[in-house]
C-alpha cells in the first residue's frame, strides 16, 4: 500500500530538521536531501512497526502556508 504524506524541513543550527506531521514523526540530516531520506526512512518504519490502533491516517493532508506579523 503506498501513502502520501506531508513533511516539513527546517534548519536547526547545524541540522535540517524534518517532520510529518500526519504521524508526528521526525528526523534529521545534514542536507535537506538526508534529512528528507531519514525522513521517508523512520515513517516507513514506523508504518511497519506501529500497532494498527495507533496509525491513524487523514484523508485530508494538513494546511501548510505561511503567515506575515508585523510587530511595532
Amino acid at each position: 500500500m503506498t501513502y502520501k504524506f506531508s513533511v516539513v524541513i527546517e534548519k536547526e543550527k547545524n541540522w535540517y530538521v524534518s517532520l510529518c506531521p500526519e504521524l508526528e514523526v521526525v528526523s534529521q540530516g545534514k542536507t535537506i536531501e538526508e534529512a528528507y531520506k531519514n525522513l521517508q526512512e523512520a515513517v516507513e518504519l514506523y508504518l511497519e512497526t506501529a500497532d494498527k490502533s495507533e496509525i491513524e491516517i487523514s484523508p485530508f493532508p494538513p494546511l501548510v502556508t505561511s503567515l506575515e506579523v508585523a510587530v511595532g
